[in-house]
């Protein structure tokens, strides 16, 4: 029995193999779209991959580079993309034909595990599930302004967008949108603004003081000053203020607009990565293990799962910490390892073999792949019995040495700096506070310090790209050591690409 569509290009033994993983997947409890298979070389696997999994997308320079990278990757061995899926409805996955069956069966059990990822997980719950005609679409409105603006001045302004297209808010479409009510007292008489009700004139002086009504005037006339500021609060989707604000000519704007989309479209991919990558190698693990593996085939599935959980010193691995923190959920659900009791247990050799049989676990991993992005999934779940499992502590690289070393084992430490990485995706905070700065039209951006400094190569380049879209002098407050500081970019009259990059302390 088949529950998905039908995949023309794959071999009949494929075919009825997909048919068994699904099944099979379908019987743990996953929920997923309808998954189309398709059968590519390495070639097109890899030009896939460059173009972030979309075959048709809008022509530019930064994905042949990517392709250059992967072919190159591939063909010195370094690295080999075995599948690929998009999070769309009907989902699409891609196989390559060079894999073996014992990998073509693994790939599709980890792309079941992606696909009901993607359809229950609440960060993906706000995506466009038919972007992959969005951006056929957007392909072909790029291509036409090509043809009609010329290839160099429309990529240019690509590379502008390109290079700010990590300046959204992931958060922002699960915000509800606030409703603007202005208050009545812009059309009360100033003398009237703040006054208190009174019947009785006798009581007027005790009731509103002159000091009083001067402090509601005051209070008035700076939020009306604030209503005036554009943006009334600092805004963190930089691309929308400059979408809204900056003087674009109509293709600009169009462009600005789509790229934007894409930008919020892959954005909870890299909310996700452990969750997503460790959900469907958990389930790959699960599916092989138990129920797809033949006897011919242990050996081969063992180094290719093994290999693609290594990890390698200084580095996260998603896979890794991913399947290993969802079987570690599981087994402590299981036990009735968690909660007040079992946090106030002294006795160490009392919570190792601590066991209530609640047999919780599939119910509450499945729970945790429904609410949780990264931050929220290493926050609320990750211990210190996990992290010392995982030798999950600070590392140095040690010059004398030559390798690296062990700098600190503290639990809160390791956690706050594996969170910090994960925070925002891993980019600095920056916000939009003001569109008019020094009164000049200039835009005022803030970086929020979070402990991170800005690097002064990339801030020039995200500025100068900022400062072409918006025409105009673009300022950047920061702190450094401390101290703030503000980064100026004034784009040159004769091109807007070009100008001039200041800092100062203030």
């Amino acid at each position: 029995m088949s529950y998905g569509f039908d995949s023309t290009d794959l071999t009949p033994d494929l075919k009825k193999l997909r048919e068994e993983i699904e099944g099979y997947a379908r019987g743990y409890g996953l929920d997923f779209f309808d998954t189309i298979f398709e059968m590519i070389d390495h070639d097109q696997m890899n030009a896939f991959a460059a173009y972030g999994g979309f075959p048709i997308r809008y022509p530019h320079w930064r994905f042949g580079m990517d392709f250059d990278q992967l072919s190159k990757g591939y063909e010195y061995g370094l690295q080999k993309i075995y599948e690929m899926v998009i999070n769309t409805n009907p989902s699409y996955a891609y196989l390559m034909k060079s894999n073996m069956m014992v990998d073509q069966k693994t790939v599709m059990a980890h792309v079941y595990g992606h696909v009901d990822f993607f359809k229950n997980n609440y960060w993906f719950s706000k995506t466009n599930r038919k972007m992959l005609d969005t951006m056929a679409n957007h392909a072909v409105r790029i291509r036409n302004l090509m043809d009609k603006y010329g290839v160099d001045r429309v990529e240019q302004f690509i590379d502008w967008v390109l290079a700010i297209e990590n300046l959204i808010d992931p958060f922002l479409p699960f915000q509800n949108p606030k409703r603007e009510e202005k208050a009545s007292d812009e059309d009360k008489p100033a003398s009237d603004v703040g006054r208190l009700k009174n019947e009785r004139s006798y009581m007027e002086k005790y009731i509103n003081p002159p000091e009083f009504l001067a402090e509601q005037r005051k209070k008035l006339a700076d939020q009306q000053k604030q209503d005036k500021k554009n943006p009334a609060e600092p805004q963190k989707d930089v691309l929308l203020f400059l979408l809204e604000n900056s003087p674009l000519e109509e293709w600009e704007h169009d462009v600005l607009a789509m790229l934007r989309d894409e930008a919020y479209y892959f954005a909870p991919q890299a909310q996700t990565k452990i969750m997503n990558e460790g959900w469907a190698s958990y389930w790959h693990s699960k599916i092989m293990t138990e129920k797809a593996l033949k006897a011919s085939e242990i050996i081969d599935f063992c180094d290719h799962h093994a290999g693609t959980l290594a990890t390698q010193p200084g580095r996260i691995n998603p896979y890794k910490i991913g399947i290993e923190l969802f079987r570690d959920i599981e087994d402590r659900w299981n036990r009735g390892a968690f909660g007040k009791e079992y946090d106030e247990c002294d006795n160490l050799r009392e919570k190792a073999s601590w066991d209530k049989k609640l047999g919780l676990g599939r119910q509450k991993i499945f729970e945790v792949r429904k609410v949780c992005n990264d931050v929220t999934f290493i926050d609320q779940y990750m211990t210190p019995e996990f992290m010392d499992r995982m030798q999950m502590y600070n590392y140095a690289f040690n010059r004398r040495t030559n390798q690296y070393e062990i700098v600190d084992r503290d639990f809160a430490k390791t956690k706050e700096k594996l969170l910090f990485s994960l925070t925002n995706r891993g980019q600095p905070f920056i916000y939009v506070v003001d569109g008019n700065d020094n009164n000049r039209g200039e835009l005022r951006l803030q970086h929020k310090h979070m402990g991170m400094d800005l690097d002064v190569k990339w801030t020039r380049e995200t500025m100068r790209s900022i400062a072409a879209i918006w025409r105009r002098t673009v300022n950047l407050e920061t702190e450094n050591e401390g101290q703030k500081k503000v980064y100026t970019y004034s784009p040159s009259e004769d091109h807007v690409s070009e100008g001039e990059f200041s800092e100062k302390f203030i």
